[in-house]
């Protein structure tokens, strides 16, 4: 029984990473200033305090400055439209990023919306999302653009090929439907209500999954010979109270199916934060 090769996110992250510092050791020369990164967080959510870790942890590695603020559970809209607006005008910070989820107190597109587009480091303003579906240059939405860098490290080329995208988030399925668009593949966009999904999702050379839902993708729903690309990171216990992060996809079932498939954590996780610290440095360089 053959077994998928992994697209392997971590290594090639800790390439794209390597790179990114030689780049900013050459411009802070020129420029006087290392490129600087504000995320801003609310609350005590310990998951988005370990990704707020991370993202600064990268961005040390880097050379990127960071600005970050954290903010109380009970911290009012205006308060962080203030911050946001002082980071706007701050000549240090080449990119802003809110940390979601939010309290629910919080209304998190109008703040979304409050960034100004060219230091938006996830990619999620309307302006940035608009120049995606015309196909204009402009920061691209992190997880999306960092599955299709690593499709192409791992020499897939979307041309002529069908992908399926299985998830219909802002933040990650649709601009990834418009990126696979871009590459000339033919693009089919199903979700968690769609009927049949094992026949559409069969369908595809190119399977993305971003649902949020533990193993929604068995071996009967993968093309013998697709690649299976894996957004979801979904956290459960087992029967010792044992916790481990799973993605959408089956992985252990899935493996002897298809031709390349992304570990969970390993794969789409690292690349995400790469391409949050490579639109930071764009947007240092552009400006």
């Amino acid at each position: 029984m053959s077994t998928a090769q992994l697209l392997d996110g971590k290594a090639l992250a800790n390439s794209i990473q390597t790179e990114l510092t030689q780049q900013v050791q050459d411009l802070q020369i020129r420029k006087g200033r290392a490129p600087g990164l504000a995320v801003l967080m609310v609350g005590d959510n310990p998951a988005s305090a370990a990704y707020v870790r991370n993202k600064e942890r990268a961005c040390a590695n880097v050379g990127i400055a960071s600005f970050g603020r954290h903010f109380p559970a009970t911290a009012t809209q205006a308060e962080l439209e203030q911050a946001i607006a002082a980071l706007n005008e701050d000549e240090r910070v080449d990119g802003i990023l809110v940390q979601l989820p939010l309290p629910d107190h919080l209304d998190a597109v109008a703040l979304l919306n409050q960034i100004a587009p060219d230091k938006d480091a996830d990619g999620l303003h309307p302006v940035n999302l608009g120049r995606l579906v015309r196909g204009e240059p402009g920061l691209r939405s992190c997880t999306p653009a960092g599955v299709m860098r690593l499709l192409q490290a791992y020499d897939v080329h979307p041309k002529g090929q069908h992908a399926v995208v299985i998830g219909r988030s802002i933040l990650v399925g649709k601009p990834q439907a418009l990126m696979l668009l871009e590459a000339d593949a033919t693009v089919t966009i199903a979700h968690s209500r769609t009927p049949d999904l094992g026949a559409i999702a069969r369908a595809a050379d190119i399977l993305v999954v971003a649902v949020g839902c533990p193993a929604l993708i068995t071996a009967a729903m993968v093309k013998p010979g697709a690649i299976v690309v894996d957004v979801g990171m979904n956290r459960v216990t087992d029967a010792s109270g044992k916790a481990r992060l799973v993605g959408d996809v089956d992985f252990a079932s899935v493996q002897s199916i298809a031709k390349l498939i992304t570990p969970v954590p390993g794969g789409v996780g690292p690349m995400t934060v790469a391409m949050l610290l490579q639109n930071t440095v764009q947007s240092y360089i552009e400006r």
